[in-house]
């Protein structure tokens, strides 16, 4: 912090996108404690944390810290094409980022906006988000209970609480980019882990989405899957 002094820190804490963790109440209040010891702004990035399928909720840093700016998102919990989302900071804050938001695109569409208002009037929206955390859910466990036989031996994989993502690594020296064109001719697919890394890429790793899919499709598509890694 001494050397590179930044102004800014970003972070998706809850579910992360790609490995699907989350940062505990203990580390998020170090992180706050650093953010008001610097004058560290924090972007706490939270399209995830509504996705829970097990565990208690972990408070935001926006619950704990004043120097962070929350973000939420309609697309994980509503309708991916609406690309809507909010945004909560303090007030003087605030007024800057809107003349920034509206020098960057204007305004948000109207329309998207007129859709999610008439949606949400008519719509219990926790029941709603009740029922995708059931159907989520069930769909997590039918992936992380088929990658014992999909996978070699040596691979290592998260068991998230939440989100969408399970987050790979092979063993050895393999490239999940290049197995990925290999998978796609049995018609799966997988994200390789290389351009999520800032620095240094592993590129043995590689991030599954369970969300699209039931679980029988996706019981399917690891055995398709296990064709290609085993």
């Amino acid at each position: 912090m001494a050397e590179e002094k930044p102004g800014l820190l970003y972070l998706v804490p809850t579910f992360a996108n790609p490995t699907g963790r989350t940062l505990s109440a203990a580390r998020r209040a170090e992180i706050a404690e650093i953010a008001a010891e610097n004058s560290l702004w924090v972007v706490e990035d939270d399209p995830y944390g509504e996705l829970r399928y097990r565990g208690s909720a972990v408070a935001p840093l926006a619950s704990i810290s004043d120097r962070t700016v929350y973000l939420g998102s309609f697309s994980k919990i509503g309708a991916p094409g609406m690309r809507l989302g909010w945004l909560r900071a303090p007030a003087d804050l605030l007024r800057t980022l809107v003349v920034v938001k509206q020098a960057a695109d204007l305004h948000t569409s109207t329309v998207d906006q007129a859709a999610a208002a008439s949606y949400l009037a008519h719509t219990d929206l926790d029941a709603h988000i009740a029922r995708l955390c059931v159907e989520y859910g069930a769909r997590r466990d039918a992936m992380v209970a088929a990658l014992p036989s999909a996978v070699p031996d040596g691979t290592t994989w998260s068991d998230p609480d939440g989100g969408m993502f399970v987050w790979l690594r092979l063993p050895g020296d393999v490239d999940s980019a290049v197995l990925l064109q290999k998978a796609l001719k049995h018609d799966v697919a997988f994200v390789p882990g290389a351009p999520f890394f800032a620095t240094t890429p592993d590129h043995a790793t590689f991030r599954m989405s369970f969300t699209s899919n039931t679980p029988e499709e996706i019981r399917e598509g690891m055995a398709r899957l296990a064709e290609v890694l085993r």
